[in-house]
C-alpha cells in the first residue's frame, strides 16, 4: 500500500486520523456516561466532587486531542486562506496586465482604422464623386464635430473651456493656419494619389526639424537628419517617377506641408499663453477640438465665398443625392474619430509608441489608396513610396532613442 504525502495544510506533529477517531469516540462515551453519573448522585442529592484518577487522566488525553485538533484545522485554514488570498491576488494583477494590453491594442487598432479611413474617405468625396467644394467639405466636417464635442461636454461625459474672448483672441493666429493645413490637404488629396499624399507629407518633420533648430535651438543628431535625408530623396524619386503626376496637386502639398509645420512649431508657444487665460489654468485636448473647429467655421464660410463655391454648390446635383451626404457625415465623425482615439492611444501607451504606429500606419494607407482607387504605378514609383515610408519609420525610431538619451 502506498503512503499518503502531506498536503501544504497537513502539520507535521499531527496525531494519527484513526487515533483521533477513537479519542473522539472515547470522550462522547465519556461525556454520556458522566452526565448518567451526575445525574444518578443528583437524584440521590450527593454531588461528586472528585473523579477516579483513571477517568481524569482520559479526560486530560481527550482534551489535549482536542485542542490540538482546533489548532490544527485553524492552521490548516489560515494557510489555505493565505494560499487563497495570494492565488486571488495574482489573478488581479495578471487580470489588470491583460486588461491595460487589451486597451493599448484595442486604441492602437481605433486609431489606425480612424486615421486611414478618413483619408480614404476624403479621397473618395473628392475624387470618385468629383465634388470640387474642398472648403465645403471641411466646414461641414468640422460642424459635426462642434456639434459632437458640445452635446459631450453638456452632458457632463467630457470637460471642456468655455470660450472666452481673450481665450479666442490668443488662439486665433494658430486657427488661421489649422484652417489653412486643412484646405490644402483637401486640395492636394484631390489632384495626387493617397499613396504619394502620405510620402509627401514626410517633408514636414524635415521643415519641422528646421523650425526647431532656429526658433526653439533644438539640435538633432546624425542618425535624425540621416532617416531626413532619406524623406527628401523619397519625396523627390516619387515625384520624378510619379506616373499621375500633377502639378497643382504638387503645389498644395507642398503648401501643406509648410502650415503643419508652421502649426505644430506655433502650437507649442500659444499653448503656453492660452493656458493662462482659461478659468481652470488648463486646456485639454476636447477643449482644443471645440476651439479650433468652432473658430475655422465663420473663416471657413468666408472661403467658401471668396473660392466662389457657392455657385458650384447651387448648381451641382451631389446635394440632392443622400449617399453622398451620408459619405461627408461619415468623413465628419471619423475626422472626429481621429481626435478621440490619437487621445485614446496616446494616454494608454506614450509619445514614442503613438508616433511610431503613426509612421507603420502609413504603410497599409499607400497600398489600400493604390488597389482602393486603382492608381497607375510603376516598378520604379513603388520602389520609392516604400523607400519613403521606410524613412518614415527609421525618423520615428531616431526620435525615439533621441528621447531617450535626452532624458
Amino acid at each position: 500500500m502506498g503512503s499518503r504525502s502531506p498536503s501544504l495544510g497537513d502539520s507535521l506533529d499531527s496525531p494519527d486520523p484513526v487515533f483521533e477517531r477513537i479519542l473522539i469516540e472515547d470522550a462522547s462515551k465519556v461525556t454520556r456516561n458522566g452526565e448518567r453519573g451526575l445525574k444518578f448522585h443528583e437524584s440521590n442529592g450527593m454531588v461528586e466532587q472528585t473523579s477516579s484518577p483513571k477517568r481524569r487522566e482520559l479526560r486530560d488525553v481527550v482534551n489535549r486531542s482536542l485542542l490540538t485538533m482546533k489548532s490544527f484545522g485553524k492552521d490548516e485554514i489560515d494557510m489555505e486562506g493565505g494560499k487563497l488570498e495570494k492565488e486571488r491576488d495574482k489573478m488581479i494583477r495578471s487580470s489588470r496586465i491583460v486588461k491595460i494590453h487589451n486597451q493599448a491594442l484595442l486604441s492602437g487598432l481605433a486609431y489606425c482604422i480612424s486615421s486611414c479611413s478618413m483619408i480614404l474617405v476624403n479621397k473618395f468625396v473628392l475624387s470618385s464623386y468629383d465634388f470640387n467644394a474642398g472648403i465645403t467639405l471641411m466646414v461641414y466636417q468640422n460642424f459635426i464635430s462642434v456639434c459632437i464635442v458640445s452635446m459631450l461636454s453638456f452632458l457632463g461625459i467630457i470637460s471642456t473651456e468655455p470660450l472666452t474672448w481673450r481665450l479666442i483672441k490668443v488662439w486665433l493666429p494658430v486657427n488661421f493656419i489649422f484652417v489653412g493645413m486643412l484646405i490644402t490637404s483637401m486640395f492636394s488629396l484631390k489632384y495626387i494619389n493617397v499613396a504619394m499624399v502620405t510620402v509627401l507629407k514626410n517633408v514636414t518633420n524635415v521643415i519641422t526639424a528646421l523650425g526647431e533648430m532656429y526658433l526653439f535651438s533644438k539640435h538633432h543628431d546624425s542618425r535624425v537628419w540621416a532617416a531626413l535625408f532619406l524623406m527628401i530623396i523619397s519625396a523627390i524619386s516619387g515625384g520624378i517617377t510619379d506616373l499621375s503626376f500633377h502639378a497643382i496637386g504638387y503645389s498644395w502639398q507642398l503648401i501643406n506641408c509648410f502650415l503643419t509645420a508652421a502649426y505644430s512649431l506655433t502650437l507649442r508657444r500659444v499653448m503656453d499663453t492660452a493656458k493662462q487665460v482659461t478659468k481652470s489654468g488648463n486646456l485639454n485636448e476636447f477643449s482644443m477640438v471645440l476651439l479650433n473647429n468652432t473658430l475655422s467655421l465663420p473663416l471657413g464660410v468666408l472661403l467658401i465665398f471668396v473660392f466662389n463655391e457657392v455657385d458650384y454648390l447651387s448648381q451641382t446635383p451631389l446635394l440632392r443625392l443622400p449617399s453622398f451626404w451620408l459619405v461627408m457625415t461619415l468623413s465628419g465623425f471619423l475626422g472626429l474619430a481621429i481626435s478621440f482615439t490619437s487621445m485614446w492611444f496616446l494616454h494608454q501607451t506614450g509619445a514614442t509608441t503613438y508616433s511610431l504606429v503613426g509612421s507603420l500606419n502609413k504603410i497599409p494607407l499607400s497600398v489600400a489608396g493604390i488597389l482602393l482607387f486603382k492608381v497607375p504605378t510603376s516598378l520604379e514609383n513603388a520602389a520609392s513610396i516604400f523607400f519613403g515610408l521606410l524613412a518614415g519609420v527609421i525618423f520615428a525610431r531616431a526620435k525615439m532613442r533621441e528621447r531617450s538619451e535626452s532624458r
